[in-house]
């Protein structure tokens, strides 16, 4: 797969898949995006609930994610279980262009950007005492996670035009077996169709501000009753 690194417009690097004509990240800012939808909404929203985490990403992609979760484990001394899926990986020489920690992160955190990529896969991996990764080389349709593990879902897909195959009913509904009461899934996409397959999956869906250049994006929570 060609992939071409362009600047969005916060001054963070994303990817462009021109045969899907996608991008990786929001060309309004791949840094923003984050941030906002799975660090403010997500993580911090779960942190303010508990200190030990079990976290699943569907798209580890550039390890955005998880680069921007690593300082909130190592800060909060909270303990985080980072379990991401990605079946196309990307190579070394695309990662280290990327330049996050010139960019957007502490240059501290260049060594462990590039290790959490080279990190091996389908094993659990301590970066620190905090924080575990473990890469799983599968598709979300091949996963089969464990019932009501996950206190966090960072869902963060290619758009449903994209990846239709991703958005259907019956990945939600896996989804939502896998989280725990209480837990939650956040998401970009403010999509109707989406939300409907959230709330028939068992979610209360909340509809909350977006990122720059989206109006919404979306949290979903496993009712604890």
């Amino acid at each position: 797969m060609h992939l071409e690194i362009r600047q969005t417009k916060d001054g963070s690097y994303t990817l462009y898949v021109p045969e899907m004509n996608e991008h990786y990240h929001s060309v309004h800012g791949a840094l923003q995006e984050s941030q906002h939808v799975f660090i403010k909404h997500g993580l911090e929203h779960v942190l303010n609930l508990r200190k030990d985490i079990k976290l699943l990403e569907v798209g580890f992609g550039t390890g955005l994610n998880a680069i921007l979760t690593y300082p909130f484990a190592l800060a909060q001394k909270a303990f985080i279980q980072y379990d991401t899926l990605e079946k196309f990986p990307l190579t070394m020489e695309v990662v280290e262009q990327l330049q996050f920690d010139k960019v957007i992160l502490n240059p501290e955190l260049h060594d462990v950007f590039l290790n959490l990529h080279r990190a091996p896969w389908n094993e659990p991996i301590d970066v620190i005492p905090y924080f575990t990764l473990q890469k799983i080389h599968e598709t979300l349709e091949e996963f089969v996670p464990p019932r009501a593990y996950y206190d966090l879902i960072y869902f963060d897909a290619f758009a449903p035009e994209k990846q239709p195959e991703l958005w259907s009913d019956e990945m939600f509904a896996k989804l939502f077996q896998a989280t725990r009461p209480g837990g939650v899934l956040v998401t970009y996409c403010a999509k109707g169709s989406f939300k409907r397959s959230l709330k028939a999956a068992g979610y209360q869906v909340e509809a909350l501000p977006g990122p720059p250049g989206k109006r919404e994006m979306t949290r979903g929570i496993r009712p604890t009753e």
